[in-house]
């Protein structure tokens, strides 16, 4: 299992929890698992051609994951956050 601290922005699809559990050794697997348990939540990580969208950046660790192929070694937590923009 993968803990993963999930944005605010995305807790109308956690049920509100800004802790949730995965499974997967990927990106792409833990937001499939994701999507199992919270509909939708993946599209709103995730693009067409699955990398991490521009207005959000997902770490696994320190390290930034870039697209779905990005492995999730064990015992590591995934943050999922919105991007700060702005000027």
């Amino acid at each position: 299992m993968v803990k993963v601290r999930v944005a605010a922005l995305l807790h109308e699809y956690t049920g509100g929890k800004n802790v949730v559990e995965a499974e997967g050794a990927t990106i792409g697997a833990v937001m499939d698992d994701l999507d199992r348990q919270f509909p939708g939540v993946a599209f709103r990580v995730i693009d067409e051609q699955g990398r991490v969208r521009r207005h959000m950046h997902v770490f696994v660790g320190e390290s930034t994951a870039t697209d779905r192929a990005t492995p999730v070694p064990a015992g590591v937590e995934l943050f999922i956050v919105g991007a700060l923009s702005g000027g």
